[in-house]
This record gives C-alpha cells, structure tokens and sequence, in this order.
C-alpha cells in the first residue's frame, strides 16, 4: 500500500510541475534571445532536476567530469533504461537539446515544454524526419548548444545496453564535435518498463558523464567503429558498477558489436566500422555537404 501511495502522490507532484511550468517556460521562450534558445531549454532542465527530488525513494549519485565551459558543444549519448533516465539525467550542470519520440511533443503540457525548450521532436517511423533531426541537431551544435540522443532509440527491457544507432556518431564525425557518452544504471529498477509504481527498495541511481571522445580522428565511413566504441565505454561502467563482465550488460554480446572487442577500438578499425548495417544498427545521414548528391555524401 505505501508503494501506491507514494507512486500516486510522485506522479500527482510531476503533473502538477507541468502543468505549472508552462507560464513559466513561455516567458523563458519569449525573454530568450540565445539562438538556441539555450536558457528556455536549461528552464526545463530545472523542472526535471525538482522531478527527481519528489520521489523519496531515489538516491541519486551524480559523477563527473564535466566540461569546464557548458557552452562547448558536444553530441551527448547515453543508454536507456527507464522513463526516469531524462529528469535524472538533467541533472548535470549545463543544458542540452534532446532528440525524444514525436509522440511526447504531441501530449498536452508536456508536449509544449517540449517545444518551448526547442527539444527535437522524431517520428521514428518516417525516414524524413529522422533525417532532419540531425539536420536541427547540426544547427544548434553550430549555436554553441550539446545536444542529446538515446541511440537504443528506446528503453531496455531487461537492464543491458542494446543496440546503438549510428546517427548521432555520424553527426559528431561531419560536424567535428567530441561524443560525450553518459552511463546510466538503476533506473531500470526504480522504474521498470511498462510499470507505473515506483519500487521503494531500488538501488542507488548512478549516472556518470564520462570523458569525450575526439572525432577528429574519424572518417565519416568510420561512425559504426565510433559508435561501437563510445557503447563498449558505457557498457564498461555499469559493468563496474555492478561488479560483473562486460557480457552480462551486453546485449549484443554474442554480435560482432560486443562490447569486448570494442572497448579498445578506434579510428583505425575501418574494416569493421564500414562494414553492411546489423539488424538495430541503421545509419541516418545528416545533411548533405554542398554539391553532395545525397544527404551525408
């Protein structure tokens, strides 16, 4: 009964946030001049930092490093493990843009912060859209604005980092911009998939901004080896934080993108990095350089 209870009054707290917050994000969107609207968004930021603090179950620990100045652009990457991760990941001390699901721009309240923030709306299915979504995403980089992607494209069911898309690495590649990888690990159980109810004895919540990766090094044929690096670093923390192997957080362990022959890997690994697309691994290419004939060509 205290597990109901609780979780009743978490989510009674959160809507009442968004549903106050909209005044508030309107006059942040009408009062910011930034190009990239970068304090409207940070507004929102703070609406999901107080999220996290309604919840009397969640410790939360927060690692560094950080960058030093938060107006240096980086392609952010994280895994996916809950509808909690984004609150708890807006915890860290600077704002960035965040690539989410169509659907969620599409809820009332909710959907509008979104678009106040000028979050990146995609439609999953539409090949168009997920292609001007690196297109936007380029734009605010461009801005001085990071921006965020979860490239599971979705949450995992059973607490292993899944498979990684190869879009926001390619974006990182063409636009010359470091990827900062963000592991995330006990959400999963504080808020399982597909459950409402808050577990009241989860483990510790542990997110860590790890360092970036150069892409300077890379060829933009080279973003399945980025990619394929950048998840066996996140794959390589929440292993230890759990205290076991790389395979029991893997799920492609038995894939040639298993995270133990990646987690050395870099720019030189061509062979395997250019290699045919696997299943969940799907490239989107970002706009086309001037003459290109094709987007990314």
């Amino acid at each position: 009964m205290r597990t109901v209870l609780v979780s009743l009054w978490v989510w009674f707290a959160i809507g009442t946030l968004i549903v106050l917050w909209v005044p508030i994000m309107a006059v942040a969107r009408i009062v910011d001049r930034d190009p990239a609207h970068y304090w409207a968004g940070y507004t929102l930021r703070i609406m999901g930092r107080l999220f996290t603090y309604v919840n009397p179950y969640w410790q939360i620990e927060l690692e560094g490093p950080f960058p030093d100045d938060p107006r240096t652009p980086y392609v952010v990457v994280g895994n996916h493990f809950s509808q909690a991760d984004p609150p708890i990941i807006a915890r860290v001390p600077w704002e960035m843009k965040w690539v989410a699901k169509k659907e969620l721009f599409d809820l009332p309240f909710a959907g509008w912060l979104l678009r106040l923030s000028g979050d990146i709306s995609v439609d999953r299915t539409n090949k168009k859209s997920r292609a001007q979504v690196l297109t936007t995403a380029s734009d605010y980089l461009a801005n001085k604005c990071s921006v965020m992607f979860f490239p599971e494209g979705t949450r995992s069911r059973d607490g292993r980092v899944q498979r990684f898309s190869d879009g926001a690495f390619r974006l990182a590649i063409e636009t010359g911009v470091p990827v900062l990888p963000i592991a995330i690990d006990g959400t999963h159980e504080a808020l399982p998939k597909h459950s409402i109810w808050f577990d009241p004895n989860p483990e510790p919540i542990r997110v860590k901004v790890l360092d970036p990766v150069d892409t300077s090094a890379y060829a933009e044929s080279e973003a399945r080896a980025l990619q394929r690096h950048v998840r066996a670093k996140i794959i390589q923390q929440i292993a230890t934080w759990r205290g076991t192997t790389l395979e029991a957080v893997d799920g492609r362990a038995d894939a040639e993108a298993a995270a133990e022959k990646w987690i050395d890997a870099g720019p030189d690994t061509r062979e395997k990095g250019a290699e045919e697309a696997h299943p969940g691994e799907a490239s989107v290419k970002p706009r086309a350089h001037p003459g290109a004939s094709e987007p990314g060509g």
